[in-house]
C-alpha cells in the first residue's frame, strides 16, 4: 500500500485527481478534517501566553493537545480508508455467482463504511472545540476558528456520503439502517452547530 500521508500535498492531489479509486472522497475528507484540527491547534498556540487569556491557559492547553491528537488520527484515516477499500474493490471484480460472494461483499462493505464514519466522529470533536475556541481563542485568530469549523463540517459531509455509498449495498438492512441512523444523527446535530459557530464569528467580524 502506498503511503498516502507521507507523499506530500502535490502528489496526493494528483493521485486524487487521477482515475485511481484512492485517495477518493473518504481520504480527501480525512485530509480536510486533519487541516481543520491543524487550524484549531494554531488558534490555541496563538492564544496561550497572551495576558488577556491567561485564565484559559489550562483549557487552551487541553484543546491544543486534543487538536494535535485529532489531526494525527484523521491523517491515519486516509490510509485506513484506502486499506478498507482495497478488498472491496477485489470483491466487486468477482463473479456474483462465485462461492462466498455475498458473504465476502457484506464483510467488505462493513469494513469500508467504518473509516468514513470514524472521520465523522472525529470531526464532531473538532466542531465542539471550535465552538469553545470562538469564545476563548484570541480575537486575532477567530477567523481561523471559523475556517476550521467549516472544514470540519465539510469533512463530515464527505464522510457521511462515503458511509451511505457502502450501506446502501448491504444485504443486512437492519445493520445498514442503524449505521445510517447514527450517521444521520451526527450530521444533523453537528452541521447545525458548525453553522452556528461560523455565523457567530461572521457577525463579530462584520459587526452585524
Amino acid at each position: 500500500m502506498t503511503d498516502l500521508v507521507n507523499e506530500g500535498i502535490i502528489v496526493f492531489s494528483e493521485a486524487s485527481a487521477s482515475k485511481d479509486p484512492v485517495p477518493g472522497g473518504g481520504g480527501v475528507s480525512a485530509l480536510c478534517g486533519s487541516l481543520a484540527a491543524s487550524l484549531a491547534e494554531m488558534v490555541t498556540n496563538l492564544t496561550i501566553g497572551k495576558k488577556k487569556y491567561l485564565e484559559y491557559t489550562e483549557e487552551l492547553t487541553q484543546c491544543r493537545d486534543q487538536a494535535d491528537m485529532l489531526r494525527q488520527k484523521l491523517l491515519a484515516c486516509i490510509e485506513e480508508d484506502a486499506e478498507a477499500f482495497a478488498p472491496l474493490a477485489e470483491a466487486y471484480a468477482l463473479p456474483k455467482d462465485s462461492e462466498g460472494y455475498a458473504e465476502k461483499m457484506e464483510s467488505c462493505l462493513r469494513k469500508a463504511a467504518q473509516p468514513p464514519f470514524e472521520i465523522m466522529r472525529l470531526c464532531t470533536q473538532i466542531i465542539e472545540m471550535d465552538e469553545r475556541l470562538a469564545v476563548i481563542g484570541s480575537k486575532l485568530a477567530v477567523s481561523d476558528a471559523a475556517t476550521s469549523v467549516v472544514l470540519a463540517r465539510g469533512a463530515m459531509y464527505g464522510g457521511y456520503m462515503n458511509v451511505l455509498v457502502n450501506t446502501r449495498l448491504m444485504k443486512d438492512r437492519e445493520y445498514a439502517a442503524r449505521m445510517d441512523a447514527d450517521a444521520d444523527a451526527l450530521l444533523k446535530e453537528y452541521s447545525r452547530r458548525a453553522d452556528d459557530t461560523f455565523e457567530d464569528i461572521r457577525r463579530r467580524l462584520t459587526d452585524g
